[in-house]
């Protein structure tokens, strides 16, 4: 009775994570559960609509994303096609004023001025990188606060670091959101974040250490910071000791399995393009060898397929939560 018993409740929580967005990779040791940032992007999708919808059926105005582009990067086109398909999907109207590469920096920061003081522009952002002849910092502190839904300005920087209310930058962001929907524990565990940029590696250490009960709510983890310059035997050393592994470092493959802690949880941030040696193809791959780590971790994310999606939909929420704080204001 106690075997068959066993096997119902294994088949109840194989069922429960395909349907929560996880799915299950069985092996000799246990089952790996492998989170679908696709699913996951598609609830909080479901999620903004139901918000968007609420905002218009008050007779507020609809949330609108305002995007600039400067030059004809390829990679910056894309990533802008897919913000506003997004938006556009989601019922968020939105609009990208095109710059050519050669717009000197006094007029790009006129230009995000006007946006700032357009009351029909919810949220603002300028896509990045930028031209080596304009300073991005100057730029990223030039979008009002409370527009900038990349989460780049430096007040929106410091109210993350003291644990209070802000625009939180869409990676970090999803990175937190996929471990709190996944219910992977943080309280009291070791954290290991490979990468240290003030984009993307620091703010989500950030929100990982920082005190639960605070206003900005963190996860109280005791959190480690490496990067490219962490030598590969201490890195080894660190990620061995780690509950929760984040790979933030752009390094393809810098986790393996022989570096990860029975039973921890990897999210891979990393998306680096390389050539198949065997298809001669570029293909998407992570910071983490996944078909290793996966053997190993309790809970992994894929590449593609797991925190780009998240952070799409999360940059959305940001365009939302402008669209409310601007009613409040």
């Amino acid at each position: 009775y106690s075997c068959l018993w066993l096997f119902y409740s294994l088949w109840c929580h194989a069922r429960a994570c395909c349907r929560s967005g996880f799915s299950v990779i069985s092996n000799s040791r246990r089952a790996a559960v492998v989170i679908s940032g696709t699913e996951l992007a598609r609830q909080i999708q479901r999620e903004i609509q139901r918000d968007v919808e609420e905002l218009v059926a008050q007779g507020n105005m609809r949330p609108h994303l305002g995007v600039v582009l400067v030059g004809e990067d390829p990679a910056s086109r894309t990533y802008v096609k897919n913000k506003t398909r997004a938006a556009s999907i989601l019922g968020i109207s939105s609009d990208t004023v095109v710059r050519p590469s050669s717009v000197s920096q006094e007029e790009l920061l006129e230009l995000i001025d006007k946006m700032n003081r357009d009351w029909r522009v919810s949220g603002l952002l300028v896509q990045l990188p930028l031209p080596e002849h304009i300073n991005e910092r100057a730029v990223c502190n030039a979008i009002a606060p409370e527009k900038d839904v990349d989460g780049f300005h430096i007040v929106n920087i410091g109210k993350l670091c003291l644990d209070q209310r802000s625009m939180v930058p869409a990676t970090p962001a999803a990175v937190w959101e996929i471990i709190k929907r996944a219910g992977i524990e943080t309280v009291g565990k070791n954290v290991l974040v490979a990468g240290r940029s003030k984009n993307v590696g620091m703010p989500i250490a950030m929100l990982l250490h920082t005190d639960r009960k605070h206003e900005r709510s963190g996860g109280d983890a005791t959190v480690t910071i490496a990067h490219r310059c962490t030598p590969k035997a201490q890195l080894k050393e660190l990620t061995r000791l780690a509950d929760i592994i984040v790979a933030a470092a752009g390094v393809p493959g810098l986790i393996t399995a022989d570096m990860v802690k029975e039973g921890a949880a990897v999210i891979d941030v990393g998306i680096n393009r390389i050539q198949d040696p065997k298809t001669g193809k570029v293909r998407l791959v992570g910071d983490v060898d996944f078909d290793g780590v996966k053997e190993k971790a309790a809970f992994i994310t894929p590449v593609p397929g797991g925190v780009g999606p998240m952070t799409v939909s999360m940059l959305m929420k940001n365009t939302v939560a402008a669209a409310r704080n601007a009613l409040m204001h």
